[in-house]
């Protein structure tokens, strides 16, 4: 008697190692189909904003390829609707089960009910599990039933008092019996995911999609990093951070396998305080998830309604300029500059140049948080909308909105020397330490030396940030006492 297949739909969770689905299949020990379905409600629709930016499409199909070779060559490809295209694939294996890791974009979170009422309903076994969080947001509740909104006691508290260290990760699968079956499946090529320009092909310079690029990047981060963390976190001018969040979005390396990995060498090496300050930030992410999941309108609504009334900016000159890296301000040019090189940012940079565009220019935190979608590798739904809420001021437990970046204090407290701005605006690379921070105040002789043109070689402060501050404090003022 020939033993029916179970289906491992593959999504987020693009990996073997810890890999709650995979794993529950495995122990079953019967034959395996993984398949991935390009659903256009997560990827080409035009049923709602937060279809796949350039950058996601590029790291998708990489990160495809890497994860086909660790199945031997036996991932199903498929596209179109996730229910309709998991029916047909039951229909024409006989499979009995259907395991998935769940995802938590509201979207996703309706379509994976409608699928598992369905699949029910007709008799098959359909099973999901956590395999992108370290908790699940529905447990991370307040004694009353409510959603945390402040981070520390969301943290300590909920995650870390009442749930404790995350379970370990699971073992990858020794050999998978993957099923003989005659599917038709698609090639990567058919996916078209890669655009037509050639802009994707920089990023192959600064990252290795997949489950072995994750692990190498996780590996380089203990070894040379973590010790250092809890000062050398803001310094854009040095490697000091993981650059896991990419790795992390896709699923190529799992939440609880870093945060392990990064206790074990806490203890070995008594290098507590770096190890605790980088575990927050994993519990920063899954206090963005904990946002979404409870409020599913975070990415497009601002959380505190009163700054529904803020009187925005339509500036699309100085929203171009931003894009860009045009402003004038070097710290915010370079930063985007790298975003648009790398499809990443430094986070302390992600922050200066949120709150320039938010404050300085006034204009609208939800043009940024698109921007950021489009161009990043780790462009997360979540921790995206977050971040952006929280430099606006109008998210949970955000900054406040007087809270305003000066963008030369930021550059010469955290880049001192001007390395950072130097390794993305060529153009000022002459330029001393003392004058790359604000050229504008440089004395002529001096610019001239470095061979700097400002208005020509490169551009003038858009702004002035001393007046563009008391016109965002006034702003704010306008709209304090609202409701």
């Amino acid at each position: 008697m020939t033993t029916k297949p179970i289906i491992v739909w593959f999504r987020k969770d693009l990996r073997l190692y810890d890999n709650p689905a995979l794993h529950a299949a495995y122990e079953t020990n019967q034959p395996i189909i993984p398949v991935f379905i390009l659903d256009p409600i997560s990827s080409d629709s035009d049923q709602h904003d937060w279809v796949f930016g350039g950058a996601h499409r590029w790291w998708l199909h990489n990160s495809l390829l890497s994860l086909n070779q660790s199945l031997d060559n036996k991932l199903v490809l498929l596209k179109g609707d996730a229910h309709k295209q998991l029916q047909s694939l039951i229909q024409q294996t006989g499979a009995t089960h259907v395991f998935w890791n769940r995802q938590y974009e509201p979207w996703a979170i309706r379509r994976d009910m409608h699928i598992k009422k369905q699949i029910k309903h007709a008799g098959i076994d359909v099973q999901s599990f956590n395999g992108h969080l370290l908790y699940e947001p529905k447990d991370l509740l307040k004694d009353d039933g409510t959603p945390y909104l402040v981070f520390t006691p969301f943290f300590k508290n909920s995650c870390l008092k009442k749930n404790g260290d995350p379970h370990k990760p699971l073992a990858k699968p020794d050999t998978i019996n993957f099923a003989d079956h005659n599917c038709k499946t698609l090639t990567l090529a058919d996916y078209k995911l890669l655009p037509d320009h050639q802009w994707h092909e920089k990023l192959h310079n600064h990252w290795e999609p997949g489950e072995t690029g994750a692990q190498t990047k996780l590996n380089h981060f203990l070894e040379t990093a973590l010790h250092v963390y809890a000062t050398g976190r803001d310094r854009p001018d040095k490697s000091y951070t993981s650059r896991l969040s990419p790795h992390l979005h896709w699923g190529e390396i799992s939440a609880r396998c870093v945060w392990h990995a990064v206790r074990a060498k806490a203890h070995a090496e008594d290098i507590g305080k770096d190890a605790d300050t980088y575990l927050s930030e994993l519990g920063w992410r899954e206090f963005s998830y904990n946002l979404l999941y409870h409020f599913p309108n975070f990415p497009d609504k601002n959380h505190k309604e009163k700054f529904d009334s803020f009187p925005w900016e339509d500036d699309p000159k100085g929203l171009n300029a931003w894009k860009w890296g045009k402003t004038g301000f070097p710290i915010v040019d370079a930063g985007m500059r790298q975003l648009y090189a790398e499809g990443w940012m430094h986070n302390r940079v992600r922050m200066i140049v949120g709150s320039f565009l938010v404050k300085d220019l006034r204009i609208h935190w939800i043009e940024g948080e698109k921007w950021f979608w489009d161009c990043l590798v780790d462009g997360d739904l979540a921790s995206n909308s977050a971040g952006w809420q929280w430099v606006a001021g109008c998210g949970a437990d955000a900054a406040p909105y007087f809270r305003i970046f000066n963008p030369m204090r930021q550059s010469e407290k955290f880049d001192p020397s001007g390395d950072y701005i130097r390794k993305y605006i060529p153009e000022l690379a002459k330029l001393d330490k003392k004058h790359i921070h604000a050229p504008w105040e440089a004395p002529e002789h001096i610019l001239k030396m470095a061979g700097i043109e400002l208005g020509q070689t490169y551009p003038k402060p858009i702004v002035d940030h001393s007046e563009e501050r008391d016109k965002a404090l006034a702003a704010f003022q306008s709209i304090k006492n609202a409701a």
